[in-house]
């Protein structure tokens, strides 16, 4: 199924002690891992302070982070409190600011990182964490004088600029900020404790809004950007939409949430003085070009609207269309699979049509292709004996799977965990429940019109949909254990891990298998094969999860085991391993993700046990098509650095060819043994070249295992492979060097791509032919039900 847990990243968890006096300012610029942020202000992963302040060709903006601006107002007599930067800051010296401004952290004592659910209901207590630690650091204010709780987050601001005052106009250095204001008051000013940091702080005083116009006016004196933006918008004077500045009325900002605007990103370039830069940076965020309140100009894949969680909000790693083209197996392979022997519907069968209301089916097919159309053709190529039964349980599980994905729907995790629970007893139960508003596009779709589907899963078999209500209930009960756990940083250790992919896997297989048996296309005794089918549940989820690293912990709900992953992270922090940009960086992101690949990869032997129970082809292949290409996704995350930047897949075509290869058990023991090899060379390449991998004796021996395993089919298929390749490289090579009359360097092109297509199709009726002259035991289910009826 895929489904994941989201989670709440901002509950406090422990990683390291931060000592800003032990610290140097290059000492900060080093070691300080920033929240690197995509426009909308999703933390997508980590910097170093210093490479995210450089202005450069490269960058020419630097790095977009997240950082806080702190107010501190004497609520006796309405002064603010304004601190001047110190002369030996490496950004923005010697300039007149707010009263605290800096960046919450990775890996710190106390988690300062905030997810989208903890900006919508305004608590951001990362931010406020961070801001507790710097007004320490930077102003003497002892922890509990000024309680977290005092903070009052008001709204966002995006804004760049180069420090071209101090260090001229190609500054190296400057800021590139998504601004989280804080304000907050003390009943007095004597009523804290001062004693600025010399390598922060120069100077300190207490203004009013008049002494900071005067100040503001006098051109001798500098001023921070960022600050003058908040000012001169929000603070002083009539404020936005008449509701007076936030400073004209401290009670009124501090007590309600008149001024809170938690659902916008106010965009702002910076003054002209500060454009420019290493990079000549110029205006941009009040152009056309700028990002928009709900996305991004860059880094943005698909739709992100119609997604739940982080899909669509980083880049995906595709192959260009040329190289893909280069592979020319895989293009026949893809003619093969749309054209010549697509997988075949079988929804339209008489039996589907007499059991089942077309209007509703239509609905659940229609749905099905929207919320997975990758699972769709799998699906529909069933038996029609089967076919409805396993496409209600899909979407039934997706439809729990949206209700525990939403963040944002439920007033509490105690109200999410009634529905989970109650959702066997409702949605399977009651033919006119729905639930509106919960998900987004698609998936809310799903819910709000699931009459439909229960109209279908009220026709199913009795026993299919027993099945069906005991695993739905199963896995609400492994969501609801997960809902209030933080995975901001991932699961705790392995156990945890598995057991997660168990409650949303796992059960699936188990589920599955079930219904295989009940159909009476499989044999009884599949039902009661629990643990393999837990394995091969659990080794399609881990593969997602290795996959999906950078989107899930954009999402703030990771599953990577911290046990695992803590053993490479130098911050402590999941999000040490996005976007590596030293070497020492990288080493350990590739460690952590071989290790998790092994794992993985150790589960293998089951899968292909299972696969050796089945006797239905239908059956066989939807279950096989799956777990190649998990193995063909674990090739291409192995030792690849690309994961750690965006999502990475594997060709189409390459999906494609894997399709066409499963049509019984040698042909998917083959592809087993194509893709461990190559983990394998991987491997040992690795360590020839000096790569010191921890997991390296571990990942022979499951590659070496997988090997053992599939020998024999990869001879067998060794020598058929060899001439293949032979003659379509012979066609190719004659049709190009044949002398045209007309001399059309086209023609001849055309007419070996038509030779390649040519030699396609009959390779494929060839293999065709030999499959049935071979030993598989799988049989269609045609056969099957004239057996049993026999």
């Amino acid at each position: 199924m895929g489904n994941k847990q989201s989670s709440s990243s901002s509950s406090s968890t422990t990683n390291k002690k931060w000592d800003g006096n032990a610290m140097s300012q290059n000492d900060f610029m080093e070691r300080d891992t920033v929240l690197v942020l995509n426009n909308d202000d999703i933390v997508i992963g980590s910097e170093s302070k210093k490479a995210s302040h450089v202005f450069s060709t490269d960058q020419s903006r630097g790095v977009l982070h997240r950082a806080f601006s702190v107010c501190l107002f004497d609520s006796s007599t309405g002064e603010m409190l304004l601190q001047k930067r110190a002369s030996t800051k490496i950004t923005f010296p010697n300039v007149w600011t707010n009263t605290c401004c800096s960046h919450p952290l990775h890996g710190m004592e106390v988690n300062e990182v905030d997810g989208p659910e903890d900006v919508k209901d305004g608590s951001v207590k990362g931010v406020k964490a961070a801001a507790v630690r710097k007004l320490e650091h930077e102003l003497g204010i002892p922890v509990g004088e000024l309680p977290i709780e005092n903070f009052k987050f008001l709204t966002r601001l995006h804004y760049w600029a180069a420090d071209t005052v101090t260090h001229g106009e190609k500054s190296p250095w400057g800021e590139h900020e998504i601004d989280y204001v804080l304000f907050i008051t003390v009943p007095s000013k004597d009523s804290i404790t001062l004693k600025p940091h010399p390598d922060e702080v120069d100077d300190v005083c207490w203004v009013t809004q008049s002494k900071l116009l005067e100040m503001f006016a006098n051109d001798d004196l500098l001023f921070s950007p960022w600050f003058r933006l908040i000012a001169n918008r929000w603070m002083i004077g009539g404020g936005e939409n008449g509701k007076g500045g936030w400073w004209d009325d401290l009670d009124r900002t501090m007590n309600t949430d008149d001024f809170c605007d938690y659902e916008n990103i106010h965009r702002f370039d910076p003054p002209t003085e500060h454009l420019g830069g290493g990079g000549d940076a110029g205006p941009w965020l009040d152009t056309k070009e700028a990002p928009s309140a709900n996305g991004t100009v860059e880094d943005t894949v698909g739709d992100a609207s119609k997604k739940q969680g982080a899909y669509g909000k980083i880049k995906t790693h595709k192959e260009s269309k040329l190289s893909q083209l280069m592979h020319i197996d895989e293009v026949c392979s893809a003619i093969s699979l749309l054209y010549i022997n697509p997988l075949k519907s079988n929804l339209e069968s008489d039996n589907i049509k007499k059991s089942f209301d077309t209007d509703d089916l239509a609905f659940c097919d229609d749905i099905l292709c929207k919320v997975s159309r990758s699972f769709a053709a799998v699906i529909r190529q069933l038996p029609s004996e089967l076919l409805v039964d396993v496409l209600i349980f899909y979407l039934v599980l997706r439809a729990l799977d949206t209700i525990e994905d939403d963040m944002t729907f439920f007033a509490s995790n105690d109200e999410k965990v009634k529905v989970l629970l109650a959702f066997h007893k409702t949605a399977l139960v009651d033919p006119k429940w729905k639930m509106m508003g919960c998900g987004e596009e698609d998936e809310r779709r799903l819910l709000e019109e699931f009459p439909k589907c229960h109209s279908v899963f009220a026709a199913l078999r009795g026993d299919s949909r027993r099945v069906i209500s005991d695993i739905t209930l199963r896995m609400a009960t492994g969501m609801a254990e997960f809902v209030g756990k933080d995975l901001g940083q991932g699961t705790v250790d392995v156990q945890q891990y598995n057991r997660y992919c168990h409650f949303v896997a796992g059960l699936v297989g188990e589920g599955l298998s079930r219904l295989f048996s009940a159909s009476g296309l499989e044999k009884p005794a599949l039902a009661t094969e629990l643990y393999l089918s837990d394995q091969m549940g659990l080794f399609l989820q881990k593969t997602n999860i290795i996959r999906d690293y950078l989107e899930d912990y954009v999402d703030g709900r990771a599953f990577w085991p911290q046990t695992v992953w803590k053993k490479y992270s130098a911050s402590g922090d999941l999000g040490y391993f996005a976007n590596p940009a030293t070497v020492e960086h990288e080493t350990a992101a590739l460690n952590c993700i071989d290790e998790l690949v092994t794992d993985a990869l150790e589960l293998v032997p089951d899968c292909l046990s299972y696969l050796s129970k089945l006797r239905c082809a239908e059956v066989f292949r939807f279950c096989a098509i799956p777990q190649v290409m998990a193995i063909a996704t674990l090739d291409k995350c192995y030792h690849n650095k690309d994961v750690f930047s965006g999502v990475v897949k594997i060709r189409k075509g390459m999906s494609c060819a894997l399709i066409n290869g499963t049509t019984d058990i040698n042909g998917v023991h083959s592809i087993f043994h194509r893709f461990a090899s190559s983990i394998l060379r991987q491997a040992e390449l690795s360590r020839k070249n000096g790569f010191e991998d921890p997991s390296y004796e571990r990942t022979v021996k499951a590659c070496t295992t997988i090997l053992e395993l599939t020998e024999t089919e990869a001879k067998r298929s060794g020598s058929s492979v060899v001439g293949s390749t032979l003659m379509l490289s012979t066609a190719a090579v004659g049709c190009l060097t044949y002398k045209y009359p007309n001399g059309s360097n086209t023609t001849a092109l055309t007419t070996a791509i038509a030779s390649i297509g040519m030699f396609s199709l009959f390779k494929t009726s060839f293999m065709k032919y030999v499959g049935k002259k071979g030993v598989s035991s799988l049989m269609p289910a045609s056969k099957l039900t004239e057996k049993k009826e026999g």
